[in-house]
């Protein structure tokens, strides 16, 4: 059950003259390119991408109204190095995605009046599938082993040993299987980069770093600042660099093991796109599941990573499919369910003050990092939604920039009105989730604060709605 929703701390929204000379609105430096203020929009998925990953009008509609609030550096959602089947997510695993992505540049060029940095984020995801019904899982996929045989009696029969097994209760079952089988069965199947028995999941290490190396490049071509190499949450550079990660062919089990591949699709980038192009990375500075990485980890690998020439960090928390709830049948698990996915995206609902809840974790990360001589930005995040707790997080040494995803997308003009000393007209995000709940059911994500404004039209003079005709599409302008 939801702890009851509290109210949003009052906050004291600075004037024209305090923000223009408030460190929010300072330029920095960001590997190859600078940008003009410290405030920073993560990557947000919005599902508005065609089934094979192209660019579409709803793309560019998405990301342009998140250039009109001109904020320093936008990132683009995470965008898939594979050109294989993935839902309405980008790709830029072939050279047929350039034009779109190109579109996409000049559209964020054009929508922030040429004030914004894009960089693109890019990443790697193992096989998932849906949760199967019982019957079908016992009866059609489950492969039967000796083991199950023995269980069963010892019958060499196939059919009757399935038949069997469907007449156990749970609780039998759960004796029979194994508990990835029985994993499989109640969650969905899931690769993990420890099955050194599949072929495809041994030769990660071969072929990652040319993929990466390859997508660096397209991004590049088609206008991108930079790129981010995302190695936080559930995808698969992330789970090389988990606590989890207990591959015994030299990438897992030790720090610099489970390192190695990160590193290694690190260089691979750079040698392909050169040392005057941006090249940064997302990290998790928790794991927040049993046995995951500690902050200590997360330390490590920025480290390594900046010793390995990346121009940034930008840190996360949580989102693992460790802890992620049981989904319904028919339905893949979402690794933002859990624990780790509530400290991902700390919400009124969960937290009594998941305002900055995170930020002591990329504090801790810079300090190791100026410590260690590394002198390259680091991008903090999680529950920020006012300049007050922006400008209080630069000042204390937690981040060089600030990110704010869902204040954002709550009210894309908010860092353009706080620095024309108009913070007062910040539509505040309530930090309810309503965005994340769209986004577990990969449906269009908007926000539930733009509803309210269903009579303002859009600048072309119209409301455009979601697919499901019950949602607006997109923020309500700002009348300047």
């Amino acid at each position: 059950m939801a702890k009851p929703k509290r109210s949003l701390p009052a906050t004291r929204w600075p004037t024209r003259t305090e923000a223009q000379n408030s460190l929010v609105f300072t330029p920095t430096q960001v590997g190859s390119f600078q940008s003009l203020t410290r405030s920073w929009v993560p990557a947000m998925v919005p599902w508005r991408a065609t089934e094979e990953g192209e660019v579409t009008p709803e793309v560019l509609e998405w990301y342009g109204r998140l250039a009109d609030g001109q904020p320093g550096v936008l990132v683009v959602e995470a965008t898939g190095v594979r050109d294989v089947p993935s839902g309405p997510l980008l790709r830029v695993g072939d050279d047929r995605f350039i034009p779109g992505l190109q579109e996409l540049v000049r559209t964020v060029r054009e929508h922030s009046a040429g004030r914004t940095r894009l960089v693109i984020q890019i990443l790697d995801f193992l096989p998932i599938r849906r949760r199967p019904e019982r019957h079908r899982y016992l009866l059609e996929f489950l492969i039967i082993t000796q083991a199950h045989r023995e269980a069963m009696g010892g019958t060499a029969d196939e059919s009757a040993i399935r038949e069997q097994l469907v007449r156990l209760d749970d609780a039998a079952l759960q004796k029979v299987l194994s508990p990835r089988e029985w994993e499989a069965l109640n969650y969905g199947y899931r690769e993990r980069v420890g099955d050194l028995h599949i072929k495809t999941i041994r030769e990660l290490p071969k072929v990652l770093p040319d993929l990466f190396a390859a997508a660096a490049q397209r991004t590049r071509q088609a206008g991108f600042d930079g790129v981010e190499l995302h190695m936080a949450h559930a995808y698969t550079l992330a789970s090389f660099l988990s606590a989890l990660n207990q591959r015994d062919d030299g990438y897992g089990t030790s720090l610099t093991g489970r390192q190695r591949l990160p590193l290694e699709v690190l260089k691979a980038v750079r040698a392909r796109v050169g040392k005057d192009w941006t090249v940064g990375c997302r990290i998790l500075g928790d794991e927040v599941v049993k046995g995951g990485s500690t902050i200590e980890d997360a330390c490590s690998h920025a480290l390594a990573l900046a010793k390995g020439g990346v121009d940034y960090i930008s840190v996360s928390k949580g989102g693992k499919f460790e802890d992620a709830r049981q989904p319904a049948v028919g339905q893949a698990v979402y690794p933002y369910t859990g624990a780790s996915g509530e400290e991902c995206m700390p919400t009124v609902t969960h937290f009594k003050h998941p305002f900055g809840r995170n930020l002591h974790l990329s504090h801790s990360i810079r300090k190791t990092l100026r410590k260690g001589g590394h002198l390259i930005p680091v991008i903090g995040a999680g529950g920020v939604g006012t300049h007050e707790l922006a400008e209080k997080a630069l000042r204390e040494g937690d981040c060089d920039l600030v990110g704010a995803a869902r204040q954002s997308l709550a009210d894309p003009d908010w860092w353009l009105k706080v620095q024309e000393g108009r913070g007062e007209e910040v539509r505040r995000c309530i930090y309810t989730n309503y965005c994340e709940g769209l986004d577990q059911k990969h449906r269009q994500v908007t926000c539930q604060l733009w509803d309210r404004s269903m009579e303002t039209p859009d600048a072309n003079g119209e409301i455009r709605l979601s697919s499901d005709g019950k949602r607006r599409l997109n923020a309500p302008p700002w009348k300047r």
